[in-house]
């Protein structure tokens, strides 16, 4: 099995390093957050008297 030159493992390095970065960028711009609801829910606040 005759060995591979380095200029072809440098090719490959840098191929695959594209690839991986490639699919990095477009999963990052790809995902998309779904809209949050700007609902203003009111916060029960139960106010405890405390008799000592």
């Amino acid at each position: 099995m005759p060995q591979m030159s380095p200029l072809s493992w440098w090719m490959l390095f840098v191929y695959f390093l594209m690839l991986l970065l490639l699919f990095s960028i477009m999963n990052y711009y790809i995902f998309f957050y779904p809209p949050q609801k700007s609902e203003t829910s009111k916060i029960e606040i139960k106010s405890m008297n405390w008799k000592w």
